[in-house]
């Protein structure tokens, strides 16, 4: 039996079409990798299950008023679910290493450059400029800012450009280490950070997430929904007098949330969408968001080695981006490799965070010039 009598036979049995089929395993694969490797478990799983939902037929769940229509509807086209997702990593984020270091902001800004250099690629490659713009985001390496652009500016690009952010974050510590040995020497992966913690006072903790929310707010006026709900949720962590809002929007909120998130980007991965050649494309685009923005911070990372006299290590940029924790992680491991006496972790941590803010406002940017 040749494929399309397969498919003809698959079709007049069930009503699914052999690409329902081929997507249905796809989400398969997502669910073993979420649960076999751990790659982003929390957002794997769900966007799996999504996606064989979605590519089982006559269920309606798709149609007006179906559930997962409705889910759409409701969290992603009116971008609320990345909004709340935010309000949880705002809560469990820290950002006093880099109140610290305030110098390593700069780190945030250098390894925003995938971005824009994969937009412009997609526009050689036939993407109009929104949907270049929504594929070069995915080099902010974070899944709500990807979502929060994509669902504005080319909402049909939405499932291929969070699976490639989301699986791209997951395999941050496979991606960067080859482009951070390639562009630093033994000599600079192994120059140490002073280990020493400033005091910082409450009140600076507490003025910061204010004050970023509102010099954003004036910049970048489109970022204000993403930074103002990050703020929120860090600004509940540092008050210190709502610990219930913070460890519910730490466990349950960022939980439920992300679960919802994920089963909503996993409907929209119908086969007559997802399975096109345009989306490989966009995929491996996303590799490249993910290559340019760790070679560009590395880069930036050696410049301020030179400016500083040799006393900042180079590494430190390449986790400028916005995949928190895990850049950080890597920085450290790649830095131990060469001195296990050396500890970059507080230092990468400041670095790590200030790619949150910049790839927030990086969006914002972007929705504010094509939006």
């Amino acid at each position: 039996m040749d494929l399309s009598s397969l498919q003809s036979l698959l079709k007049g049995i069930t009503g699914m079409s052999w690409g329902a089929v081929v997507m249905m395993a796809v989400g398969g694969v997502l669910i073993y990798l979420a649960i076999r490797y751990e790659y982003e478990p929390l957002l794997l799983l769900p966007i799996g299950l999504g996606c064989i939902l979605a590519n089982i037929p006559n269920t309606g769940m798709l149609e007006e008023g179906g559930l997962l229509k409705l889910l759409y509807d409701v969290g992603i086209e009116n971008e609320l679910f990345p909004s709340l997702v935010f309000i949880g990593i705002g809560a469990m984020t820290d950002f006093g290493p880099l109140l610290e270091n305030p110098r390593y902001a700069l780190f945030g800004a250098a390894a925003q450059f995938g971005i824009f250099g994969t937009l412009l690629m997609a526009t050689l490659f036939g993407f109009s400029i929104n949907e270049a713009a929504s594929i070069g985001i995915i080099g902010a390496a974070d899944g709500p800012t990807s979502i929060f652009v994509a669902s504005a500016l080319a909402p049909n690009l939405v499932a291929p450009i969070t699976v490639a952010a989301y699986s791209y974050m997951s395999l941050v510590p496979i991606i960067q280490p080859p482009v951070m040995r390639l562009l630093t020497t033994k000599e600079e992966r192994r120059i140490k950070m002073p280990y020493t913690s400033k005091p910082i006072s409450r009140t600076t903790r507490i003025l910061f997430p204010i004050v970023v929310t509102v010099v954003t707010g004036l910049i970048a006026p489109e970022a204000t929904p993403l930074i103002g709900m990050l703020m929120f949720g860090n600004l509940v962590r540092e008050a210190g007098v709502v610990q219930r809002i913070s460890q519910t929007a730490q466990n349950e909120l960022a939980n439920l949330v992300t679960t919802f998130l994920g089963i909503t980007i996993g409907s929209t991965m119908v086969a007559d969408k997802f399975l096109r050649p345009e989306t490989l494309l966009i995929i491996a685009m996303g590799l490249v968001a993910f290559i340019l923005d760790t070679a560009a911070g590395t880069l930036f990372g050696k410049l301020m080695n030179v400016i500083s006299g040799g006393k900042i290590n180079p590494l430190l940029g390449a986790c400028g981006i916005s995949a928190f924790p895990m850049s950080a992680r890597v920085v450290q491991k790649v830095g131990q490799e060469e001195d296990y006496t050396n500890f970059l972790l507080m230092h990468a941590m400041a670095s790590n965070t200030a790619g949150q803010i910049a790839s927030v406002m990086a969006g914002g940017v972007i929705l504010a010039l094509l939006g």
